[in-house]
This record gives structure tokens, C-alpha cells and sequence, in this order.
């Protein structure tokens, strides 16, 4: 039976009994406190406004949960706690049957997953569209429980992707083994200077270095081909050489023996006309003794003579053989020395790069000095490419080495480090100078226009600047001014940020 007293004076005394109970004055707190006093029921009033932000956040999939979401909108409506609980409930089924319906199941995604993660490194990251696309078809997959739309979505993405990829790959591979049938083939010329074998071994270690590209391995080739046939003309022209100094040897040797000869009879001679002296007893008998030693004498000057003419003459053969030789070496040192430039912008490759970088890192710890160097990234290169074509895209990073030649100092040094990217190292220079280095470059660039055709395109840059600290790799230098060129890309591009 409910307390029939004044409500005020119920209400007072719920608030000494949550004053004595040492109970939070909340509203739920005082209103058990004053049902207790009055002897009414406690029931919780409808919590209406949460549940209204309950159902605001229910993202039905499929007309079933629009249903039960409306039956829900009304259950609230009505202050009814079992049609709330009913409509709940029916929203939840009709999920779990959309899920079955729209999801893979677990076992096929972990299948799937499993298969792609083992098929798709053998394809590399050097094609970032690939790339991309293989991060989103495995993103997708990791994803518990993988929905049909989405991994539809990726997959017909990827399947126009892959066969691009897959024809690569085979065109990459052909390539190779072509490189290395060569290199096999020109084992067996190799016979003069290992140097220059060397040089053809650093060739294709620089040509497999990543990323792999057709028109990179083409040029490898070429290369490779035209070492072949110096090192097979040299070759040719040493064995020739060798054959003539064997003769000229001979012939020298074949000279000495006539000049010894002569030089016995000549003394023989003189030794029998001496004896004919001795017993010469009238002037008159000494005229005719004398004409026979003057004309023995003039026959071995004249021999004489023509002797020495001849070792001149071999003497300048040696020597011209041996500068033909010398310039055939050098020759084939500048064709080996190849291997280490990118056959586009003649500029430093990878293989290259590490040597230079190697050796200013040296001479920086030997001379106590500083050493930045700059990682640069063309902006918008594949835009450029798609627009103007490959050939347009190849001039502008011909255009940008010539540049950036032009800028640099003679003791800097400038190496592609692959695809649209720079290595620029300056030695001496600190990172403030590094960078105020790039920032001239870039304004450099601006005053001079690319030319496509009658078309003049403005050629821009994003750079990360490093400065080596102590103790630091030049590929951890390298690897922080990367960094900093993605700064530089994100800050809004044809900026230079130290890293």
C-alpha cells in the first residue's frame, strides 16, 4: 500500500536516508530512496533518448533490418520493452543471414590469403600499381569475415593488373638468361686481362640490381656486346702482335749473327793484311794493300749503317705496336668502366653510387669533414610519362642530370638511384648548405623548361636532405633522406626537406 503523504515531505526524507546510507544524490539513487519511503514499486522509468541513439546507430544491410529497424522506431515510440527486445533480436538475425550470404567463409579466406601471400613476392614491388593492388587484395583478406563486394572489387582490379605483371616477369627472365649466355659465351675470349673480365662481371651485377626494367637489361646487353668484340679484336690484334715481334725478333737476332760474321771476316782481313805489311819491302807494293783495307773497311761501315737502319726500324715497329696494344687496353678499361653508369642519363648507377659513396664517406672520416647528400624524386613523373609517352618521360630525366650537372660543384656527384630518382653527394657541406643546394637547383629547373615537341614543361622536384652523422652507412644516410623526400612529396611537392 502506497504512503499517502505529501510528496514534499517523502521527498525530504529521501534525502536524509541517502545522506545516512552515504549514497551518491543521483537521480536513480533518489528515486529508490523515495519509492522505498512511499511503498511504490522501483521500476526504472523507459530510457527513451538512449535507446532513440541506440537504433540511430544501427546500419541495417538488406530490407530485413530496414524492417526490424522500423519495428524498433516504434517499439520506443510505444514504451514497449518487449517489442524493443523482439526488434533487436530480428535485427540481429537478419545479419546473421546477410553475413552468410555476403561473407566467405573462414576457412576459404585463410586459403586464399595463404596462397596469395606465397605467389605474389616472386613478382617484386618495382611495378607500384602492382604493388598496390596486391596490398589491397591482401588487406581484404585479413579482413574476419571477408565480405564478397569488397573482395570482388580488388580481385577484378588485380586480374586486369596480373597478366601485365606475368609478361614482365617472363620478358624480365628471358632477358637474363640472354645476359648470362653472353657473359658464358665470352668466358672462353677471356684470355688477355682479368681486369676486364672483372669489368664484365661488375657489368652484370649492376644490370640484376633492382628494380629490373626491359630497357635497363637491353642496354646491359649492348654493352656487354660491344666489350665482347673489343676484347675479341684485342685479342686478334695481341696474337698478331705477339707473331710480329717474334719476327722482329728473329730478324734482329738473324742481324746480329751477319753483322758478327762480317765483323769476323772484316777482322780476318785486317789480321791477313797486317801479315802482308809485315812483309811488304817497297812502297810500291803497299798501294794495292792498302785499297784492299780501305774498301774492307768502307763495305763494313756501309753494312754497318744499314744494320743500324734496320734496328731503328724494328726498334719503331716495337713501339708502335706496343701504343696500338695500350690503346686497345684502354679502350677496353673505358667499356668495362660502363658498368658502373646508367646507360640513359650517363650518370652513376646503383653499383656506382655505392662506390663513390664508399670512398667520399672515407675520405670524410680521414679529413674530419661533413657530407650531405640529397635523395630527389621527379614530381608527377608517371603523369608526364602517360601524357607525353616513355620517350618524353626518358628526356626529362636526360634534361634533369644536364641540369643538375650544370649546378653542381666538380667534387659533387650525381648517380640515378632508380627510375625517377636522384643521389647527389656533397662533400664538405653541411645539411644547411645541402639544402640550400637542392632549393637552387629547383629554381634552376625553373628557368629551364623541358621541351616535348613545341610543348615546354616545367620539370619539378621533391628532395630529402642527409647529412651522414658519425659512425652512419651511406645506405642509412640514404634511407633517412627518403623519408624526408615523402615529407616533402606530402607537404605539397617541388619542396627540399633535412632530414
Amino acid at each position: 500500500m502506497s504512503d499517502q503523504r505529501n510528496p514534499s515531505v517523502i521527498a525530504r526524507e529521501a534525502l536524509k536516508r541517502l545522506a545516512s546510507r552515504h549514497l551518491a544524490p543521483t537521480p536513480a539513487n533518489f528515486q529508490a530512496c523515495y519509492n522505498e519511503i512511499a511503498n511504490l514499486p522501483n521500476v526504472s522509468p523507459f530510457p527513451e533518448p538512449p535507446l532513440r541513439q541506440l537504433a540511430a546507430a544501427l546500419t541495417p544491410r538488406g530490407d530485413a533490418q530496414i524492417a526490424q529497424l522500423s519495428r524498433l522506431d516504434s517499439a520506443i515510440s510505444g514504451r514497449s520493452w518487449q517489442g524493443v527486445q523482439d526488434a533487436l533480436q530480428g535485427f540481429i538475425a537478419a545479419g546473421v543471414a546477410n553475413a552468410s550470404a555476403t561473407h566467405l567463409p573462414h576457412e576459404t579466406t585463410q586459403v586464399l590469403l595463404h596462397l596469395f601471400e606465397t605467389m605474389l613476392p616472386a613478382f617484386g614491388r618495382d611495378d607500384v600499381r602492382f604493388a598496390e593492388a596486391v596490398d589491397a587484395l591482401l588487406a581484404v583478406l585479413r579482413i574476419s569475415p571477408c565480405e564478397f563486394s569488397r573482395l570482388d572489387t580488388v580481385l577484378r582490379e588485380f586480374a586486369v593488373l596480373l597478366p601485365c605483371a606475368v609478361e614482365e616477369q617472363v620478358e624480365i627472365r628471358e632477358s637474363l638468361l640472354k645476359l648470362l649466355q653472353l657473359i658464358i659465351q665470352n668466358i672462353g675470349e677471356l684470355s688477355i686481362d682479368d681486369t676486364w673480365f672483372k669489368g664484365q662481371i661488375d657489368g652484370l651485377l649492376a644490370a640484376v640490381e633492382p628494380p629490373l626494367t626491359l630497357r635497363h637489361l637491353d642496354e646491359m646487353e649492348r654493352r656487354l656486346r660491344d666489350v665482347m668484340e673489343k676484347q675479341s679484336r684485342a685479342r686478334a690484334r695481341s696474337v698478331e702482335a705477339q707473331e710480329e715481334m717474334r719476327q722482329m725478333l728473329a730478324a734482329f737476332i738473324e742481324r746480329l749473327g751477319t753483322m758478327n760474321s762480317s765483323s769476323a771476316q772484316f777482322q780476318e782481313r785486317i789480321e791477313n793484311s797486317a801479315r802482308q805489311i809485315e812483309q811488304i819491302s817497297r812502297i810500291e807494293d803497299l798501294a794495292p794493300l792498302l785499297k784492299d783495307v780501305v774498301s774492307a773497311t768502307q763495305a763494313m761501315a756501309e753494312e754497318t749503317a744499314v744494320s743500324r737502319e734496320q734496328l731503328r726500324g724494328l726498334q719503331d715497329k716495337v713501339l708502335a705496336t706496343e701504343a696500338e696494344l695500350i690503346q686497345l687496353h684502354r679502350e677496353l678499361d673505358s667499356a668495362s668502366s660502363l658498368a658502373r653508369h646508367d646507360p640513359l642519363t650517363d650518370t652513376l648507377n646503383r653499383k656506382g653510387l655505392d662506390e663513390a659513396l664508399e670512398r667520399e664517406i672515407a675520405a670524410m672520416r680521414r679529413r674530419n669533414s661533413a657530407l650531405s647528400l640529397s635523395l630527389l624524386d621527379i614530381d608527377n613523373f608517371k603523369r608526364l610519362n602517360d601524357r607525353l609517352g616513355h620517350e618524353a618521360g626518358d628526356n626529362a630525366l636526360i634534361h634533369l642530370a644536364k641540369v643538375a650537372r650544370a649546378c653542381m660543384r666538380p667534387t659533387d656527384t650525381l648517380a640515378r638511384y632508380g627510375g625517377e630518382e636522384f643521389v647527389i653527394l656533397m662533400p664538405d657541406t653541411s645539411l644547411e648548405q645541402g639544402v640550400e643546394a637542392m632549393v637552387r637547383l629547383q629554381r634552376e629547373l625553373t628557368k629551364a623548361f623541358f621541351l616535348s615537341g613545341k610543348d615546354k614543361v616545367l620539370i619539378t622536384f621533391s628532395a630529402g636532405v642527409a647529412q651522414l652523422d658519425e659512425g652512419e652507412s651511406g645506405s642509412d644516410a640514404i634511407r633517412r633522406a627518403d623519408l624526408a623526400m615523402y615529407q616533402a612529396k606530402r607537404a605539397g611537392k617541388n619542396r627540399v626537406i633535412g632530414a
